[in-house]
């Protein structure tokens, strides 16, 4: 039992009963599609106002709201008013990472090639899109 090293890397710290609670609340604001297509637009378009959100995701401006109400008690969305308007973006890159994350993980579970590999292995940009891949029977 010595230091760690390359043979032998530190144990994972383990999260206190606080911060496993906590994630678990984050985990419940994900589990609804206008949340997670809210975050997800936030990641890829910088700030937006309710109303841009709205239109992005065609969904109701009031509903909308409460929705980014939730994010924001729970830290996922940050806000800058700008004279009457009220603009929302990502709690951090921390945030960013969180959605790309799991929606990598779910094309994995959705695809049999992840588009995001695809993507990355053929230099795809929002400005270079290419078709999506057909669905795979793993489910």
């Amino acid at each position: 039992m010595g230091r760690p090293d390359a043979e032998h890397p530190p144990a994972p710290r383990q999260p206190s009963p606080a911060e496993l609670e906590h994630a678990a609340g984050v985990l419940q604001l994900l589990a609804d599609r206008t949340r997670l297509g809210i975050l997800a637009l936030l990641a890829s378009g910088g700030e937006l106002s309710v109303g841009e959100i709205a239109e992005h995701l065609e969904r109701p401006v009031p509903a909308v709201s409460q929705h980014l109400a939730k994010l924001k008690g729970g830290t996922l969305v940050l806000t800058r008013r700008e004279g009457t308007s009220i603009h929302y973006r990502l709690g951090g890159e921390h945030v960013a990472e969180l959605v790309e994350n799991l929606l990598q993980h779910t094309e994995h579970a959705l695809f049999a090639d992840p588009p995001h590999h695809t993507a990355v292995n053929r230099g795809v940009s929002a400005e270079n899109p290419v078709a999506q891949p057909e669905v795979s029977a793993r489910r």
